[in-house]
């Protein structure tokens, strides 16, 4: 019998363990060398704990999934809100996970071959294919995911191979010696005192300015209008929901909106406005219009002005004959980049952003990206936020960014929006005013360059 060796490459299996979490694998089924047979996976593979299954194809696709519960074939429907499906790009690069549709059964644990959702399955009928089943009962795909991109669409199997999953006890919480974190951030109620404290009683080094102007950008559904509420609710002591936000294909932004924050305490101003604008998308004619953005950096456009992503703003004759004054600027720009579609960004889209990012860098505005859904990133993190600075999944998406986006690593800031909660979380709120601390700095860099000319 042939001997019992991984196919992936070490860093494959780094970035897969980083995928997972601190976890070690341990390769159980091999089907060159068992056979691509139900019974021999099951044999080796039952009662093992959670699994991963790794798939290659003949078109140099590797793909597969996760699952953390046992195969016992019992016959029965498995639900798994841990289970997804996972590839690794065809030209490179980290696997991006495929998480499992909230309320959706994970898999069906019979005697046959391994499968993810009743709808894609592997070793079919014991030969070396996959096949696809279609939709669950009630319309959807368990794991929405496009099998030209998953896979090519090539069914034909080169190689399966099947891992224990082994969780790694975290040193961060429970051992004497400590992971060393590759951010420093102290955990502790205090730090959230002082980082609020700081952030109210900064005053803007010009005179003339009042307060930082912050301009957020992003594709939809990144986590803008989310992050106004998440910084607000920390103010106010309880959860906000003031800026529209939810999950919608196209920007529930459609105006230019200017929120400044209160202090809930005396209800004093905060020194800083959070700028929304409509969100992002790659097809022409639709989203924000780049031509906005120049006249947003430069004060020009009025609080609730409608965008129409069919035609750039015109200032009136009047409002374009005086310059904006320098309150009225953009002295700070913050992408917004969610964590899970990283890797999905489509070339249009990149696009986009560095052609903004050139606008930006013409007028000398300093610029930060919000790293955000980190918790639905990484399972390390999604366990304990505190986590986010010892992952070396989120440290891999960080770098990601800064390449992709063309900012310094020590820009991009990982966070995580309050979306669900119902009440303040210590780990978030210093996430998120950590972030909030540094567009202050940005922004005084900006103010103390213009102030120097």
């Amino acid at each position: 019998m042939a001997s019992l060796t991984t196919r992936l490459t070490t860093k494959q299996k780094q970035q897969l363990c980083a995928l997972l979490g601190n976890v070690d694998l341990t390769l159980l089924f091999k089907a060159s060398v068992h056979g691509y047979n139900a019974a021999a996976f099951h044999q080796r593979c039952d009662r093992q704990g959670p699994t991963l299954l790794v798939a290659y194809n003949f078109s140099g696709y590797i793909f597969g999934g996760y699952t953390s519960k046992d195969y016992t074939q019992c016959g029965r429907i498995i639900a798994d809100h841990e289970a997804f499906l996972f590839n690794f790009p065809i030209n490179g690069g980290v696997p991006v996970s495929i998480k499992i549709r909230n309320g959706s059964h994970a898999r069906l644990d019979d005697s046959g071959a391994p499968n993810f959702g009743k709808e894609l399955y592997f070793m079919d009928n014991n030969l070396p294919y996959i096949s696809e089943a279609g939709k669950s009962g009630n319309g959807d795909y368990v794991f929405d995911f496009d099998p030209l991109t998953m896979y090519g669409r090539d069914d034909q199997l080169r190689e399966c191979e099947v891992y224990k999953v082994k969780k790694i006890v975290s040193q961060v919480t429970a051992g004497p010696i400590k992971e060393k974190p590759w951010r420093n951030i102290l955990w502790i109620p205090g730090q959230k005192q002082d980082l609020m404290k700081r952030i109210k009683d900064h005053k803007p080094l010009v005179s003339s300015v009042n307060r930082a102007q912050i301009l957020m950008i992003g594709p939809v559904g990144a986590g803008k209008s989310s992050f106004f509420n998440s910084i607000n609710s920390i103010f106010m002591g309880r959860m906000t929901n003031k800026a529209m936000a939810g999950s919608s294909g196209t920007s529930l932004t459609t105006q230019f909106r200017t929120y400044p924050l209160k202090d809930c305490r005396d209800g004093k101003p905060l020194p800083f406005v959070l700028c929304d604008t409509m969100g992002l998308e790659e097809q022409t004619g639709a989203g924000l219009d780049i031509e906005d953005i120049s006249s947003i950096l430069q004060g020009l456009i009025p609080d609730r002005y409608q965008f129409n992503p069919l035609a750039s703003f015109h200032p009136d004759e009047q409002k374009s004959s005086r310059p904006s004054s320098l309150q009225e600027r953009i002295h700070c720009v913050v992408f917004v980049i969610d964590a899970t579609k990283i890797s999905l960004m489509s070339s249009k889209l990149e696009d986009k952003l560095a052609a903004i990012r050139k606008k930006v860098n013409s007028l000398s505005v300093p610029q930060i990206v919000l790293m955000t859904k980190v918790d639905e990133a990484c399972p390390l993190v999604e366990e304990d936020l505190r986590n986010v600075y010892v992952s070396s999944y989120i440290k891999s998406k960080v770098q990601e960014v800064s390449s992709r986006l063309g900012v310094p690593v020590s820009c991009v800031l990982p966070v995580k929006n309050y979306s669900q909660e119902l009440e303040l979380n210590l780990s978030c709120d210093l996430l998120l005013l950590t972030a909030v601390q540094q567009m202050l700095n940005y922004a005084e860099d900006y103010l103390d360059d213009v102030d120097a000319h």
